[in-house]
């Protein structure tokens, strides 16, 4: 995966913001969005449990504009898939969609993503998160809805849950943690740091990164 690219990531957040208007987490989404464009992500797939949720989809659509990436959505079915399509309107030309087993088709057909979203709603969700974990080279991994999971399942994938909209996994795949990095930034730590303002009880996220200690 790329270097992170800020002004790719500010782009696809504001262009979210203007897309996500009806969305029903625009929070969630304008979050997802940057962190994919910030991270240059070519090849983004979103599994979905029912219909394609608008925000999550229109979220990697925002991404795609500015990085000149696919996005893919996978539903269950085909009746899934006709409902997808007329949920997200003018905006489903942007989107390729998939009818199938979501862990089938990211262990044989899309096996070169770079920003994978799971809706923790799925059955076997934490199956679906493990195969996206495990593919090859650097990829994001994300999992809406985490909060359904209960917070030591989430534990379980040594992962960040963020509390954004209904929880928001974040994890990296085992080659960059290996290298200390986080979110597909190498040869850096990093994490992620939670402040709510006490005036607005609006909720901040950053992403703080040190370079590891030498020895």
């Amino acid at each position: 995966m790329a270097c992170w690219s800020a002004e790719n990531a500010t782009k696809a957040y504001l262009r979210a913001i203007k897309m996500g208007k009806r969305a029903k987490e625009p929070e969630m989404a304008e979050f997802i969005s940057a962190l994919a464009a910030g991270n240059n992500a070519q090849l983004m797939v979103v599994a979905c449990a029912g219909v394609a949720d608008s925000a999550t989809a229109l979220a990697l659509v925002a991404a795609a504009h500015q990085t000149g990436g696919r996005v893919i959505c996978i539903v269950g079915s085909a009746d899934k898939l006709i409902q997808s399509i007329e949920s997200l309107g003018d905006n489903s030309r942007y989107v390729e969609f998939v009818a199938g087993d979501a862990n089938t088709l990211l262990m044989n057909d899309y096996t070169e993503a770079d920003f994978v979203l799971i809706d923790c709603n799925l059955n076997n969700c934490e199956g679906i998160l493990q195969t996206a974990r495990m593919m090859g080279g650097n990829v994001s991994v994300l999992g809406y809805n985490a909060l359904c999971m209960g917070s030591w399942r989430c534990q379980s994938f040594n992962a960040h849950l963020l509390p954004i909209g209904e929880g928001l996994l974040v994890m990296t795949t085992n080659k960059t943690a290996k290298k200390g990095g986080n979110l597909g930034v190498s040869g850096k730590k990093s994490r992620w740091i939670v402040k709510v303002d006490k005036c607005t009880g609006e909720e901040h996220v950053f992403r703080i990164k040190s370079k590891p200690v030498e020895a």
